[in-house]
């Protein structure tokens, strides 16, 4: 039989609305199948997603090379995404990565400055009294190490972008399917994908993005290489005079030498209508091994000990914030044995998988994306502009 569309995008997060977009703008016969963010996350029985959020940090400047590519290339195209879907998701506000001269830090701020100068990406490098005097909320240790990246990053609207990124895809001839995937069968030379509503889709190829559930029961038919790890993220509610003072503050990274990195994003509008200052980085890693440890963990408030560890890292590095209200929310990261996303096909050669944002991918999920398309289009990645190993490996 002839499959209904030629490319399936399973999974409508922020990699796979991206690859159904570079798909739908080349070729015909792409749909891209995913569920709506649940209404009410304690009662919802399905899937979830680490987009349903309005502030991720996106910058060029990392200590890997690959990785800034990979946000390079894909925070070049915000703008258009924007333009032509309608929908803004950029906030050009800057980011300031933070560490000290010393041990540690200092190797990893020395790699950001690296990585930069080879993509040719402008920044400053800031010193302590340079750090107090541009960033006077700030409160950093003595002999600190900083690389601010002013312009092309800051942060944006995950849910705003896969929003645009599949209204794109629609516009560009793309079907969209608002359901969730409940398996998937190779069917002699086609697959088919079978929604929770019972409704069977037939492609040629599919590409599954599910994020930290790719590895649920019936998608994949080996089980991927990676661990999904529960991450616990806090939030400030602060008042609008406050959102005034801090009104030129950019995202920010601290690497200190001997405890683990944190990010913090600025005052930012969330739908409830209040100003949330947002600071992740969790002590513990936290391994979720099965789909209802994932599920579970979206439903649960987090770590007490991630919460605690937050809120004084707030407290140490914007000590005079006036803060009204603070509350935990989570999310979940899946971490592949490269440090890289898994972008490759499986043991059935109609079946491919492109998981693994390794705790970076939002930024870069265009360019992410754009590879997966790349994958279905002609069998393989044929862009020599990494030096990253995307294979997948399967257990």
């Amino acid at each position: 039989m002839t499959p209904e569309f030629q490319y399936a995008i399973v999974g409508r997060g922020l990699t796979g609305s991206a690859a159904a977009r570079h798909l739908a703008e080349q070729v015909r016969g792409v749909v891209l199948i995913g569920p709506d963010e649940p209404v009410d996350r304690a009662t919802h029985k399905g899937v979830f997603a680490s987009h349903y959020d309005e502030s991720r940090i996106t910058r060029t400047i990392d200590a890997d090379e690959n990785w800034a590519r990979l946000a390079n290339r894909s925070i070049a195209r915000y703008r258009d995404i924007e333009a032509r879907s309608g929908i803004r998701f950029f906030a050009e506000k800057g980011c300031l990565i933070s560490g000290l001269s010393t041990g540690r830090s200092q190797q990893y701020i020395a790699n950001v400055r690296e990585a930069a100068e080879r993509l040719g990406v402008s920044y400053e490098r800031l010193d302590d009294a340079s750090l107090r005097a541009r960033f006077d909320y700030f409160t950093f240790p003595d002999g600190s190490d900083a690389v601010f990246e002013p312009r092309g990053a800051g942060h944006v609207s995950p849910r705003n972008l896969v929003a645009a990124q599949t209204r794109l895809a629609e516009l560009a001839g793309g079907a969209v399917i608002r359901e969730q995937v409940d398996a998937i069968h190779d069917r002699d030379g086609h697959v088919e994908i079978v929604t929770a509503s019972g409704r069977a889709v037939t492609a040629a190829k599919v590409l599954v993005a599910a994020g930290g559930f790719s590895n649920r029961k019936g998608l994949l038919p080996d089980p991927l290489d990676m661990t999904v790890y529960g991450r616990t993220i806090t939030f400030f509610e602060v008042e609008e005079a406050e959102v005034e003072r801090l009104a030129g503050m950019p995202s920010m990274i601290f690497e200190p030498e001997d405890a683990a990195g944190i990010y913090m994003l600025p005052p930012i509008r969330y739908p409830d209508g209040h100003f949330y200052l947002k600071i992740g980085g969790d002590v513990v890693n936290i391994a979720l091994d099965t789909e209802e440890d994932v599920r579970n963990w979206f439903k649960a408030p987090g770590d007490a000990g991630a919460r605690e560890h937050l809120v004084r890292s707030m407290g140490d590095l914007v000590p005079g914030l006036a803060i009204k209200s603070v509350h935990t929310e989570t999310c979940v990261v899946s971490y592949t044995p490269t440090g890289y996303p898994a972008i490759g096909w499986t043991s059935v050669p109609s079946i491919g998988v492109m998981a693994g944002g390794c705790g970076a991918a939002a930024k870069s999920s265009d360019e992410i994306g754009r590879l997966g398309a790349e994958l279905l289009l002609h069998g393989r990645i044929i862009d020599q502009a990494y030096r990253a190993d995307f294979t997948p490996q399967f257990l």
